[in-house]
């Protein structure tokens, strides 16, 4: 099959696009560098020719609530439309576990936008919720802030590799579009805080957690269970200490 994956160059892209290339298929790592920008159209008509499956990975450079949602509903608009164009066969969407849960949050909000266009665009599809990347902790270590304490809510998190969700991501590309949303996560689940303060003791960072409920989640104030995926979700193999294990100490 011939496969776009757009946001191909990324931590997700590059990995799925290696995975499907030692497959056998014909797989174009699409982004602004090669040529192909979903914001402004360029390229897409020619990348689509004779492609089967599309699988969007582009993020927002910005979370801020307005341009966040720009990004969305311009790519997506953009991309479905070349896919429509072209007769592609299968589009794939990289979205958030509790994306329809925290409406609070600009970039949810976003996301759930970029869903209502795929649902609605006659293309069959599949869309891939996936919980919080371990990649992904020092984000949210980030975004509460410099101060010697930070404030990190309790609420349960599930985190899950990088290299799993490339997995789920092949996957499903080889696959039949589903034409609903499937959900991925990691092994293990742990309370926001207590990994947050794990993370900051291995990286040595000596920085305090202070458990605070009331601590927004970029944006969003949580629910116990807001961040967890459904039963049915598949889960994936790396563990946390696996996953650190194999990152570069930070000193």
């Amino acid at each position: 099959m011939k496969i776009v994956v757009i946001g191909g160059t990324g931590l997700i892209g590059s990995k799925t696009v290696s995975r499907l290339r030692a497959l056998g298929h014909e797989v174009i790592a699409a982004s602004p560098a090669s040529g192909v920008n979903t914001i402004t159209g360029e390229g897409l008509a020619e990348v689509m020719t004779g492609t089967d499956v599309v699988i969007d990975l582009a993020n927002s450079p910005s979370f801020e609530d307005k341009a966040v949602m720009e990004f969305f509903e311009t790519s997506g608009r953009n991309l479905l439309e070349a896919e429509r164009a072209a007769g592609v066969k299968h589009h794939i969407a990289l979205s958030v576990v509790g994306t329809s849960r925290l409406r609070d949050s600009g970039y949810m909000r976003a996301k759930a936008a970029q869903e209502y266009l795929i649902r609605t665009s006659g293309i069959p599809y599949t869309i891939v919720h996936s919980t919080q990347f371990f990649e992904f902790l020092g984000g949210i270590v980030k975004a509460a802030g410099e101060s010697a304490s930070i404030r990190i809510t309790s609420a349960l998190i599930q985190p899950i590799a990088s290299d799993d969700v490339a997995d789920a991501m092949t996957k499903v590309a080889i696959g039949d579009p589903r034409n609903r949303i499937v959900e991925i996560g990691g092994p293990e689940q742990f309370s926001m805080a207590g990994l947050v303060e794990n993370y900051l003791e291995k990286t040595n960072d000596n920085r305090t957690v202070l458990t605070d409920d009331e601590a927004p989640y970029f944006g969003a104030i949580l629910e116990k269970d807001s961040l967890i995926p459904g039963p049915d979700a598949h889960l994936g193999k790396i563990d946390f200490e696996t996953w650190f294990a194999t990152q570069p100490v930070k000193v």
